[in-house]
């Protein structure tokens, strides 16, 4: 089947799934929505798109088949609840929300309604992370040591990011969740569920602005793990997840690409693939396209998510 997808929110990460469902070639782009008419208007000039005068009847139109909701954390769940009452295939960008006790009962309706269901976490798919998940199996990386998480953004939003402001904000923004949250995912995905040790969040005095550093140690069932992220100064983005191993360690860097080392100088791995930023996009469609046919797939369901946005929250509660 190729899925007719509806899209809520054209947003950044909007435009940026019209663009790769568009290249990639296995979906239907059919409708879409936003509560910002200029880029409604961009958009059906650019996909010759239909543009629907409200969500939740384009959501219940049988002419779709899938629902892909971009709009900001917290009307997720409307979105989500009206999709899976209307039997459609939900793909849902993360967090999943902000509010753990209403998601906990998302999830339940999602269930409950047993409608296929992924939340965009972009490692679920990435060559890097699943060559790591390999090396574990395999036993090349011998007993892991622990694992860090470095995040700096030397601005936040990033420039790309700009028309979203809401990112900026404490409410449903900050880089907690919307960039740590891919490594948590992960993290759990790898080495299985998540505890929260003990966690610092700096926030600046503006009460509506979202955080400028944090700390966390978790522990995975007794894989210690270090995370620290911080945003503001000058210089590059600094983006690296490393599992120090006792054969072999693995630094996942730049989001996409791979070293690993054997106590020497690190190597880059998968130098064969040309881009590694729009190879992650391919395989994470890949699978969701998977995932709508039913069979074998990669992508995380919103239980998964959940996992993700408790512990989350958790650290940004402290």
């Amino acid at each position: 089947m190729k899925p007719k997808i509806a899209i809520i929110g054209l947003g950044v990460m909007g435009h940026r799934m019209l663009d790769n469902m568009a290249s990639h070639g296995g979906f239907n782009l059919v409708s879409a929505w936003d509560p910002n008419a200029e880029a409604c208007r961009e958009v059906a000039d650019t996909y010759a798109i239909a543009i629907a005068d409200e969500p939740f009847s384009m959501i219940k139109d049988p002419a779709t088949d899938m629902i892909y909701i971009a709009s900001p954390p917290t009307a997720h769940l409307d979105y989500a609840i009206a999709a899976a009452d209307a039997g459609k295939i939900i793909y849902c960008e993360k967090p999943l929300g902000t509010d753990v006790l209403k998601s906990r009962a998302l999830v339940a309706h999602i269930e409950a309604a047993g409608v296929a269901n992924a939340v965009n976490f972009s490692l679920a798919s990435a060559r890097a992370a699943t060559y790591i998940g390999a090396r574990l199996v395999d036993g090349t990386i011998g007993d892991v040591a622990g694992i860090d998480v470095r995040l700096h953004f030397t601005k936040w939003p990033r420039d790309w990011q700009a028309t979203a402001t809401w990112l900026a904000e404490r409410a449903e923004g900050g880089f907690v969740r919307e960039a740590f949250s891919h490594y948590a995912f992960l993290i759990e995905r790898l080495f299985g569920a998540a505890d929260l040790i003990d966690s610092s969040v700096l926030y600046p005095d503006d009460l509506r602005l979202c955080e400028t550093h944090f700390f966390a140690r978790l522990d995975c069932r007794g894989v210690p793990v270090s995370a620290a992220c911080g945003s503001g100064g000058v210089g590059t983005d600094r983006v690296e997840f490393t599992v120090w191993g006792s054969k072999a360690s693995y630094r996942l860097w730049d989001w996409n690409k791979l070293k690993s080392s054997t106590g020497d100088a690190w190597v880059d791995e998968l130098t064969g693939v040309a881009d590694p930023r729009l190879d992650g996009y391919r395989l994470t469609l890949d699978n969701v396209l998977e995932m709508a046919n039913g069979r074998l797939h990669t992508m995380p369901d919103a239980a998964a998510a959940l996992s993700v946005q408790e512990l989350v929250e958790n650290i940004l509660a402290n």
